[in-house]
């Protein structure tokens, strides 16, 4: 049986709040590592640091309580090389798909949308907690994305399209995972050995 460790996630989590406490010791720190679009080709790097980054506590808090939570849980499914795949590839394209919408972006919550995307089809039914409401986690998936096409027509400061790139992101990854499964499974099934031939066949030696 394989094993996964759940590390990924929280070493992420370690790394994030890390990185907090650096934007609040040293100046101009967030500034060299933030995601700013008329910056973006001589910093290219900022596409994926920026996703370290937070604007405060509350929004830290909010990314670290994902992460480490429906993180470590889609870890345990995925492993970890695929689940740390999936973090960075979210990130990124949520960076890319707000460059042309926002000057600054910064935050992992690209990412993490790409982790609840994933984690949302292949666990479907995991009850998850909403407004002060338990739903499936396959609702909750709708209920945030709803939130953030009405974000995209009333902003508030949030790159809501950088959270719904994430999304498609691991929406798309859960969908390819729980079809190369099924493959697999299926042809499993498919193949039957009769042991009375095999006996058969030993016995002719």
């Amino acid at each position: 049986m394989m094993k996964y460790n759940i590390r990924v996630a929280l070493w992420l989590s370690l790394g994030i709040f890390i990185v907090f406490l650096l934007q609040l010791i040293i100046e101009n720190f967030t500034d060299l590592f933030i995601l700013d679009s008329k910056l973006v080709i001589p910093r290219i790097w900022t596409l994926l640091t920026a996703i370290f980054l937070h604007s405060g506590i509350v929004h830290l808090l909010y990314n670290l309580f994902g992460l480490a939570l429906f993180g470590s849980i889609l870890e345990h499914i995925i492993g970890s090389r695929k689940f740390l795949i999936l973090f960075f590839v979210s990130g990124l394209v949520a960076s890319l798909v707000s460059l042309p919408f926002y000057t600054r972006v910064l935050g992992a919550s690209g990412a993490i949308f790409g982790v609840l995307g994933m984690l949302g089809i292949l666990r479907p039914g995991i009850t998850v907690w909403l407004y002060h409401m338990p739903m499936p986690m396959i609702v909750a998936l709708f209920v945030w994305a709803a939130g953030d096409i009405i974000g995209i027509y009333a902003p508030a400061g949030t790159a809501n399209i950088a959270h719904l790139g994430g999304l498609v992101v691991g929406i798309s990854a859960g969908i390819y995972y729980r079809k190369q499964f099924s493959e697999r499974k299926t042809k499993e099934r498919d193949v039957h050995i009769d042991e009375e031939k095999v006996r058969e066949w030993e016995k002719s030696f």
